[in-house]
């Protein structure tokens, strides 16, 4: 009876967005000078703001001071890569259009304009909610999370495929841990030609990593006490012939 309440909430697209944002280590920037790529050069405030640390001879600098201001006069571009070697690797981008605002050899980005492309699609997000979301709580652990899981516990990886569609797993080659949030776990089924996601729901939401340990046990607790697809059964009949 437990097993049906399941907690089914995502992340709406300004919580993802800023998820992206705080996960990322670099950003490039399209300007009236050209593009550049920066490495552990923005931070982000509460409320979504970026400021970039940029050279005094950055051309970025020089289309700050030009461009008329109020006008939109740059583009930063952050990519969320799966941190599991997966195909299609870039699960969503991020930009972020305004302009920027020169002091201190920094550039603070005045935004007008959000938007996040997921595989679903491309959503313009509201500033004012942008502003006012809070990242995942697990997104900046969730790189470090993923990668354990892939490489050290490879059996529990399948064992979760139990609770996927068998229709889903037909054809399979390989399943991996693509992404993780408070409210579930996705998994990245690859086929010999096409792939597609499946999605764990939590029963609840995590707040925390010590949360997410006892979500995780939860779903294979579940797993454990359901079948084993058929799918999965023939590949490693097949891997052991």
């Amino acid at each position: 009876m437990g097993d049906s309440q399941t907690w089914t909430a995502a992340p709406s697209a300004a919580q993802h967005a800023r998820s992206v944002l705080a996960a990322s280590w670099s950003c490039a920037v399209t300007a009236e000078g050209g593009r550049e790529e920066f490495v552990g050069a923005h931070t982000v405030t509460e409320d979504g703001r970026v400021t970039l640390d940029v050279p005094e001879d950055s051309t970025l600098v020089a289309a700050a001071i030009c461009a008329p201001r109020g006008e939109p006069s740059a583009v930063l571009e952050f990519a969320d890569a799966a941190p599991v070697p997966v195909r299609s690797r870039i699960r969503a981008r991020l930009w972020i259009a305004g302009w920027f605002l020169p002091g201190d050899g920094r550039l603070e980005l005045k935004a007008t304009r959000v938007v996040l492309r997921r595989p679903s699609g491309a959503v313009v997000v509201d500033l004012d909610e942008f502003a006012a979301a809070e990242p995942d709580p697990l997104a900046t652990a969730e790189a470090r999370l993923l990668t354990h899981l892939a490489d050290c516990h490879p059996d529990a990886v399948e064992r979760l495929t139990r609770l996927v569609d068998p229709d889903t797993l037909h054809g399979v080659v390989r399943v991996q841990p693509l992404a993780v949030d408070r409210h579930g776990l996705t998994l990245r089924v690859e086929r010999a030609r096409a792939h597609g996601d499946v999605r764990l729901p939590f029963h609840a939401p995590a707040d925390d990593v010590a949360q997410l340990t006892e979500r995780m046990h939860a779903l294979l607790t579940r797993a454990s006490a359901a079948s084993c697809p058929r799918a999965l059964q023939r590949q490693r009949t097949d891997g052991d012939g």
